[in-house]
């Protein structure tokens, strides 16, 4: 993992300071929201506030929220020339909720913003940076990029948050390489949902949103769909924060359960590969340092056990720590990642549970069967 891994760990794909250009895209964004009205305003505004210099127009799509969202989004702004917020309509069979609103939202740059190069796909609890679209931009035009994506800075300041987020930065990371997802020469490809600026012919070419309108995992199969005809890139950002909060473990473990298993392809193989790789790589370590130094073996076998464990149990805290100093939390966090990768195993697990008993995923209200359909 330390060596033959793309480097994941080191945590260094970041965007570059924006230079100047004669001629800057004309860009829309896009943001399905749904219930969304403690974070949508200052989504909107920090949108409509970026230092841009070309032009640039937000769309809401209100997917038939119940608590303000509208008005939440419509007061986040003065002049509202460049904010529209269009009335979502019924969800359509075969589709998950938010990749339909976004694709209403696509449909309306065709009269809205015609003429927009790009399309800036975001979420409704992510505030951006205000030099972030600028620095997408310049990504995407000086390198040929078809889509230009973000992880953002998630949420950490609970307790469960600071154990669990940069684990989950950390092992994504590990799934998907950036440097592998950053070379045009290889097949490893993914984004991430928040933050995705994509050329919009690109995004035709690749099929639209209708080609993964049923996946729940919408930002890295779109990743896939663009790479197969084109360049894409993703990285890291402590300038774009995400305004979600998950002060509690059940939020955090609901969240991973709804889409773990689907990203293991329902397999049982799949499944019971991950628990015991998740089991050898982090919690192998300190239990052979407990072991060994507790003199689980006889003479010396059982020191060289106990050293081995720490040595391996250092090399992970080691690895984790670029992570964590994205995050700007203290390097004693680095060695809890075994606790860490042992409550992500659990949540895996119970999303396969969830799933053989047929509840599926849920979100906002709708749940998703193993089967794609959604209810509510």
């Amino acid at each position: 993992m330390a060596f033959f891994r793309g480097r994941f760990w080191k945590s260094d794909q970041r965007l570059a300071t924006a230079g100047e250009r004669v001629n800057w895209p004309e860009v829309a964004a896009v943001i399905p929201a749904r219930n969304e009205v403690l974070t949508i305003g200052r989504t909107v505004a920090s949108l409509l506030g970026q230092d841009y210099p070309g032009r640039f127009q937000v769309i809401v799509v209100d997917d038939n929220s119940e608590d303000g969202t509208v008005e939440a989004a419509r007061d986040a702004v003065r002049q509202q020339e460049r904010l529209h917020v269009i009335q979502g309509k019924p969800l359509e069979a075969g589709w998950s909720g938010k990749l339909w609103a976004v694709q209403q939202g696509i449909e309306a740059i065709s009269y809205r913003a015609p003429d927009a190069t790009y399309v800036l796909l975001t979420d409704a609890d992510i505030e951006h940076g205000p030099e972030n679209l600028r620095e997408l931009v310049w990504k995407a035009e000086t390198e040929k990029r078809d889509l230009v994506s973000l992880m953002v800075l998630l949420r950490a300041t609970g307790f469960w948050e600071k154990l669990l987020i940069p684990a989950f930065v950390f092992f994504f990371q590990k799934l998907y390489p950036f440097a592998h997802v950053n070379d045009p020469a290889k097949r490893t490809a993914a984004a991430a949902g928040g933050c995705m600026l994509v050329r919009r012919d690109a995004l035709d070419r690749a099929g639209g949103i209708a080609r993964i309108r049923n996946r729940l995992i919408d930002d890295c199969a779109l990743a896939a769909a663009i790479k197969h005809n084109g360049a894409i890139w993703l990285g890291l950002t402590d300038r774009t924060k995400s305004l979600r909060a998950y002060d509690h473990l059940s939020e955090i473990w609901n969240m991973v359960a709804r889409t773990a298993f689907v990203q293991l392809d329902h397999s049982i193989v799949n499944l019971a590969g991950t628990l015991v790789g998740m089991a050898v790589l982090y919690l192998a370590p300190p239990s052979a340092l407990v072991f060994g130094f507790a003199g689980g073996a006889e003479g010396g076998l059982s020191f060289l056990i106990g050293l081995l464990g720490a040595t391996a149990w250092g090399l992970m805290a080691f690895l984790y720590w670029p992570t964590l100093k994205l995050y700007r939390m203290h390097p004693l966090w680095s060695p809890t990642l075994p606790l860490s990768g042992l409550l992500y195993s659990l949540m895996t697990l119970s999303s396969a549970i969830r799933h053989w008993r047929g509840s599926g995923g849920a979100w906002k209200g709708r749940s998703y069967s193993a089967a794609g359909s959604v209810d509510g």
